[in-house]
């Protein structure tokens, strides 16, 4: 793939992603209505963690890294017909371990129900991810076909896929919630069915497409296969790295909510703050370049790869860099802007932005992680980025024990945001360092520069985003009746004149870049 077609795959992927992740904040926005940040809404949270577990651990997680190189490399050498046997069968693996799984799963959760008495807490937890444990089967499922699609260069389907859940979702949230009771307790299980209805419907979508590129889906018991024994083999060590990854998350779920049973909730609100940025350009960014590295490294154009790689860290260091400066500044007015109103309430709004202040720091750092993760599968080298991620967590979780005991009251919870910030920017160091080493060097002193400059024009827009915001506030109460719409108007006000500022300033001081990035923008 030339880097042309990188960023035009990545251009398609960020405006599905960009409408995802605005019905996705949406979503929130309604969900903060409803919950706010009761046990019910940090429960849901919590329960939502297990499936999305097995979906980045089965499906977007170790099996495509492990999938993609090898199902690239049938395509390439042995044609469509031998590349959609080899997917048929690690489908049908994936499925047989996946029922497997949901299974046991729902036995076990429904007699600990019956012949426990656990908690409040916990009573809370267990029903819900009772309803939406059967998802991950879907979603997995979901994530394998979108790493075919994606080996076949087709991104829009993939891409646009969580645009279903999201849409599904918020229809439960304005049609459903009445039905299923008064209480947030009894209306969140509205929400959990719909969870569960949108994994088939996104499993549905993928169907039709597959077939176009001439893949049929169907059972197959062919396991004895030398290209499913490599990808186990690939398989097992990013495995092993991310279950304990994503049972490192749960256990972040569980300590938020011993912090309080609002912590989970307040958590979760200013994740998708931070993840909006991250998923339009870094999520969409490290779709594209998986296979992209795939192909580069089969054909041996390493100069291609460090310039690719290159690249894509100084554009996201131009524009995430601003975006975690501005949701620093901005972000007790944009939380208050965007969630309180209903059951979120001036309180919800502190815990949420504490928590937005701690995250968004990493922002880069979550995105050059999605960079490099994906040079290290390309190169079928799975075990290396799990063995910087087991590290890792080992770290998180000693740094969250220890802010959860040293950090007062109602910064507890900023606590567990900021040690996965310190984890993930030791992550890419360690992961920087090694790639040195394997492919040469990415012109480290150049990307150096542009970070400097990047500093210096984001810290004028800091300044003046913060200058605007409080001169409207100051002179806008008189001026405007509602509250909400001055608040609007100052948000807005205040990203409007720091990113003109910031505009001005990038293409003095980094012009090649950001026309650059201009030019893949068109």
């Amino acid at each position: 793939m030339q880097k042309k077609s990188v960023f035009h795959s990545t251009a398609i992927i960020s405006v599905c992603t960009a409408l995802s992740r605005g019905l996705g904040l949406v979503r929130e926005i309604l969900m903060a209505n409803y919950f706010g940040t009761s046990l019910a809404k940090s429960a849901f949270d919590i329960a939502f963690k297990v499936p999305n577990l097995f979906r980045r651990l089965f499906g977007e997680g170790a099996l495509s890294a492990a999938f993609i190189p090898v199902f690239s490399e049938s395509l390439q050498k042995e044609g469509v017909e031998a590349a959609g046997k080899l997917a048929n069968r690690i489908m049908t693996m994936l499925l047989m371990a996946l029922l497997l799984i949901a299974i046991g799963g729902l036995l076990m959760i429904s007699a600990g129900l019956h012949w426990f008495s656990f908690g409040e807490k916990v009573t809370a937890v267990l029903p819900l991810l009772r309803i939406m444990l059967p998802y991950m089967v879907f979603i997995c499922l979901v994530a394998l076909s979108m790493g075919i699609l994606n080996s076949f260069h087709h991104f829009a389907i993939p891409a646009f896929t969580p645009v279903l859940l999201n849409i599904v979702w918020i229809c439960a949230l304005l049609f459903a919630l009445p039905h299923f009771g008064t209480t947030t307790m009894e209306q969140i299980y509205a929400v959990a069915w719909a969870v569960l209805v949108a994994g088939i419907l996104q499993l549905l979508l993928q169907i039709p497409v597959l077939i176009k590129f001439g893949f049929k889906p169907k059972l197959s018991f062919r396991w004895q296969d030398p290209r499913v024994k490599k990808m186990l083999l690939l398989m097992a060590p990013v495995a092993l790295g991310m279950g304990v990854v994503q049972i490192n998350v749960i256990l972040d779920g569980v300590l938020a909510l011993y912090v309080g049973t609002w912590a989970p909730a307040a958590l979760t609100y200013a994740e998708r703050l931070i993840y909006l940025p991250l998923g339009i350009i870094a999520t969409a960014l490290a779709t594209v370049l998986l296979p992209t590295f795939s192909h580069q490294v089969t054909g041996g154009e390493s100069d291609d790869m460090r310039k690719t790689m290159t690249g894509a860290l100084s554009s996201l260091m131009l524009v995430m860099v601003p975006a975690s400066i501005g949701l620093i500044i901005l972000a007790e007015p944009l939380v208050s802007l965007m969630f309180e109103r209903g059951e979120f309430d001036a309180v919800s709004t502190m815990y949420t932005m504490r928590a937005v202040w701690f995250y968004a720091p990493g922002l880069l750092f979550f995105s050059i992680y999605k960079v490099f993760v994906p040079a290290f599968y390309a190169m079928q080298d799975t075990r290396t980025p799990v063995r910087v991620a087991v590290s890792m967590v080992c770290l998180n979780l000693f740094l969250n024990i220890i802010f959860i005991l040293t950090w007062p009251e109602g910064y507890k919870h900023a606590g567990l945001a900021f040690a996965t910030v310190i984890a993930s920017v030791v992550s890419c160091f360690v992961l920087a360092v090694i790639l040195h080493k394997r492919i040469g060097s990415l012109q480290w002193k150049k990307l150096f520069t542009i970070a400097v400059k990047t500093l210096v024009a984001t810290s004028v827009m800091g300044v003046t985003s913060w200058y605007l915001y409080q001169l409207i506030v100051k002179h806008g109460v008189e001026t405007v009746a509602s509250a909400k719409i001055t608040q609007l108007l100052a948000v807005a006000g205040g990203v409007t004149g720091g990113l003109v500022v910031y505009f001005v300033l990038a293409i003095i001081l980094c012009p090649d870049e950001f026309k650059r990035i201009l030019r893949r923008g068109r």
